[in-house]
């Protein structure tokens, strides 16, 4: 077992490696500049969209903008968020922020181009339900159904690993470290609270998560900014070091070992497309379900999630490694933002990681069942839809009880071949892209025509 194991970890590895991390970097760059980065031009009319003024409810879909745009974030807004970070940050030293948030920023356009296609393909059901996500503008606008199934199943089998079992056992290794409570009966309570939630499909996921995201990504956010004002006047000197070691690397310090600038890169752009997930072809399936006639506007509302998981919630985590000097002592993942924490605020600091991990993983386990049906419906029809469901739930206790690193490591293989179909369908339906943002910009009776005027 050890030695396959081992096997996994290397074609792992093999599979994040450079070529997937410059294909993610270089599609999110491409469509970026060919939409003259539409990112940062069109941020504030994106905000607008999620505030449910220009929701028509006779649109054909199943949610909101601001619910998909919650749905999504309850899969990205997880345990890399805290445990990614302090990765990053102990792997490739404070500069490897900065590369985040360059990552998140062409990952903005990214994931706005990405969910325009999701939505332009998408195929509403006779029963009103939608079917969405990269097996369809693979299948629809490509005219390759093979890539289509090729995403759909590693898809799949990630949800019931990273998006289910990987999660649970991070629940209920932190229930028991911090509150005693049997991994068994955590991975229980946790099947029980998940179906009642995933049985009514999208609809009642985007409810919840309309709900649970804003309470806890601000719970935390919350937590984090006292801990910076508790360090208020050492904010500047933390912006310089990550500024200063993002283009020269880290110099050894305490129990930190340094980071060469090779390794300060690698390690914020890898960790950055983790926490956000742009380009995995995973949010469009979540955003192909809202209400809309136009793709563009939910290409729009989309392009939020990667500002606000790695640019808002990663840098909070990342201020308060940096500004405590966690980051020297050794550790890493969780462990390191847990010390951050409680060093910053002794006593209530680490319960709010604890606390944090047990939402966050909670959150993304909801989402990604959501996934997982839709793929399971592209790949065998509908009628294998509650079937899943059920499966999805009773693997939540084994992921509780069991020790997992096998099926984090084929999770993340699966993660990264996911990668390689969506944007191949990206990159090739680009012209697509472009064309629908050039039309509903010049569109005369688009809402705020004069503040956001046609495009050139």
């Amino acid at each position: 077992m050890q030695e396959f194991h081992q096997v996994v970890l290397t074609i792992r590895d093999a599979l994040w490696g450079g070529p997937t991390i410059l294909l993610l970097v270089g599609a999110g760059l491409f469509i970026s500049v060919a939409t003259a980065f539409i990112q940062l031009r069109k941020f504030g009319y994106s905000l607008s969209l999620i505030s449910g003024k220009f929701d028509d409810p006779d649109d054909p879909g199943e949610i909101s903008h601001f619910q998909a745009l919650n749905a999504s974030l309850s899969a990205t807004i997880g345990v890399g968020n805290i445990a990614g970070v302090g990765t990053a940050i102990a792997m490739g030293g404070p500069g490897a922020i900065v590369w985040m948030w360059l990552t998140a920023i062409l990952g903005m356009g990214l994931k706005y181009g990405e969910c325009l296609l999701s939505l332009k393909y998408r195929i509403i059901n006779k029963n009103g339900t939608v079917s969405a996500g990269p097996m369809y503008y693979l299948e629809r606008g490509l005219k390759q159904k093979w890539l289509g199934i090729l995403f759909a199943l590693f898809a799949a089998i990630a949800s019931l690993g990273i998006g289910n079992m990987v999660q649970s056992n991070s629940v209920a290794e932190t229930s028991a470290a911090y509150f005693a409570v049997p991994k068994l009966a955590t991975g229980l309570v946790m099947a029980f609270l998940v179906f009642l939630v995933i049985i009514g499909g999208i609809k009642r996921i985007a409810q919840v998560a309309s709900k649970m995201v804003p309470i806890m990504a601000l719970y935390y956010i919350v937590a984090a900014l006292y801990l910076i004002y508790l360090n208020i006047d050492q904010v500047g000197l933390a912006f310089s070091i990550i500024f200063h070691d993002a283009f020269s690397g880290t110099a050894a310090t305490g129990g930190f070992t340094g980071a060469a600038l090779a390794s300060t890169i690698r390690f914020g752009v890898a960790r950055g497309v983790f926490s956000n997930e742009a380009g995995l072809g995973s949010s469009p399936i979540a955003h192909g379900a809202a209400k809309t006639k136009e793709p563009v506007r939910e290409g729009l509302v989309a392009m939020l999630g990667p500002f606000i998981d790695t640019i808002v919630v990663c840098t909070m985590t990342a201020l308060v490694i940096i500004l405590t000097g966690a980051y020297t002592t050794g550790a890493t993942g969780a462990v390191l933002t847990a010390k951050a924490f409680e060093m910053g605020l002794p006593g209530p600091g680490s319960l709010t990681v604890a606390i944090g991990i047990i939402f966050f993983a909670l959150s993304t386990i909801i989402t990604w069942s959501y996934y997982g049906d839709r793929c399971v419906s592209y790949l065998v029809g509908e009628k294998f839809v509650i079937p899943y469901r059920f499966l999805y739930c009773l693997l939540l206790p084994v992921g509780a009880a069991l020790e997992l690193p096998t099926v984090w490591a084929i999770s993340d293989c699966m993660n990264a071949l996911m990668i390689w179909p969506n944007l191949v369908g990206v990159v090739f339906l680009s012209p697509v892209i472009f064309r629908e943002t050039k039309k509903y910009f010049n569109d005369p009776t688009r809402v705020y025509p004069d503040q956001y005027p046609a495009e050139k």
